[in-house]
């Protein structure tokens, strides 16, 4: 029951007493003065009634807060002080391949992907059908905070060129290494793409490697500083003969300075390789100089499309050309070493259509000087081109098809020629 109407009972109770004791003494003046004596109580009560209510803590609704959003995406996780992270594609293959003449091992890696040296020339045609996933791929790399700068390591994988397993029962590979370096400020050290190399040149394709007759491409160990846009490195040397096998027995490492230029059209590169060129045949020992300039790069065109390039050339070049479709030396009838001259290049358009697909064409060659001394069964030219259709049917999920042409030519004027239809789904993580 409230203050208020307690107030109020007593009140009337007094009133009732009050005018009983008026009526009976019959005084008029008396029950009027009690009266308004009873009034005038009752308006303080009210009063002092009011002004607690006024002193009450009013509990307001709270209006409903919005959830919480969802933590940013982290790039990797932490151990300790260092930063790890795992990613790479899984990668499946199928490979219809037609020969011109004579076949390829099944166990070669060139029934992987397009190697231009290894089309046979001189047989019987031969067309082969091959499911693969070799060239599924993962890597781990690894970063932490040294002083005020950050080592960083990265260690990549695949399983293309296994020399374990077979098609009988299981299909099982090992993996081989792609790159192994660790970094720190303005230095790499490990195993990487050469320095000579400019990766954003390759273009993009449904099968492995594609163009790579006038590509300049290799992975190998070395020590690169980098300082704003210029690259010097000394890298693996290695000195190989068309006509007296492999002389590994160079003193001075390959050296290599390249220039980057990069902007709102694209990047070009333009480097310079310079190469002790050695070998030891026991009664005599000789070596040369070779040489080589590379210019690569991609350029864009409107918002979505872009052109691939590469044009490269050099005496004693060698292996870094066309996956090793020539060598960078020959021996002379006198016992020299003589630098093996070469030239090449690749072009590919890049063309998006629709919000997920895009072609990807193109043509690349590699022409070789080979001296007159040499049998007439050495690579003189190698060359290609391709097709492809890519479609994103899923976040990182790619379907692609593929054909490319491809044909060697010899010093005798014979060729043989392959042919290569591939579909490809890939999915990268």
């Amino acid at each position: 029951m409230s203050r208020t109407f307690k107030a109020l009972l007593l009140s009337s109770a007094a009133l009732t007493t009050s005018l009983g004791a008026a009526a009976e003494a019959d005084d008029l003046e008396s029950r009027i003065a009690a009266l308004e004596a009873m009034v005038s109580e009752l308006k303080s009560e009210l009063a002092a009634t009011r002004a607690g209510h006024e002193e009450i803590v009013r509990v307001q609704p709270v209006a409903a807060q919005p959830e919480a959003a969802p933590p940013p995406p982290t790039d990797g996780f932490r151990v300790g002080d260092t930063t790890l992270k795992f990613g790479g594609f899984v990668d499946a293959d199928v490979h219809v391949t037609s020969l011109s003449d004579g076949t390829i091992s099944g166990s070669s890696i060139a029934r992987d992907f397009y190697i231009p040296g290894a089309t046979p020339i001189g047989g019987n045609g031969t067309t082969s059908t091959d499911f693969t996933a070799e060239s599924t791929r993962f890597f781990l790399a690894a970063s932490r905070p040294v002083g005020d700068k950050t080592l960083s390591a990265h260690i990549e994988m695949d399983f293309l060129g296994s020399g374990q397993g077979n098609e009988l029962v299981s299909n099982s590979y090992s993996p081989r290494l792609r790159r192994a370096f660790m970094k720190y400020g303005n230095w790499l050290v490990g195993q990487e793409w050469s320095t000579f190399q400019n990766t954003s040149a390759i273009p993009e394709s449904a099968s492995f490697l594609i163009l790579s007759d006038g590509m300049v491409f290799v992975r190998q160990p070395q020590i690169r500083y980098t300082h704003g846009n210029w690259m010097f490195a000394v890298e693996n040397p290695n000195t190989t003969t068309l006509n007296s096998g492999s002389r590994d027995e160079n003193l001075i490492p390959d050296v290599v300075a390249r220039y980057n230029m990069s902007g709102e059209f694209g990047n070009v590169s333009i480097a310079g390789i310079a190469r002790q060129l050695r070998a030891d045949f026991g009664t005599v020992e000789d070596e040369t100089f070779g040489y080589g300039l590379s210019v690569s790069g991609r350029l864009n065109v409107g918002d979505t499309d872009d052109i691939r390039f590469n044009l490269v050339g050099g005496d004693g070049i060698g292996r870094y050309v066309g996956l090793a479709a020539s060598r960078s030396t020959a021996l002379d009838p006198n016992g020299e070493l003589e630098a093996v001259p070469s030239y090449g290049g690749l072009i590919a358009w890049r063309h998006a259509f629709g919000e997920t697909a895009r072609f990807s064409g193109g043509y690349s060659g590699l022409f070789i000087d080979n001296p007159d001394y040499l049998a007439d069964t050495v690579t003189s030219s190698v060359q290609s081109v391709f097709g492809a259709i890519l479609w994103d049917v899923a976040p990182n999920v790619t379907l692609g098809t593929e054909l490319m042409h491809g044909l060697r030519e010899v010093e005798s004027g014979a060729d043989g020629s392959i042919t290569r239809f591939t579909f490809s789904t890939k999915y990268a993580f």
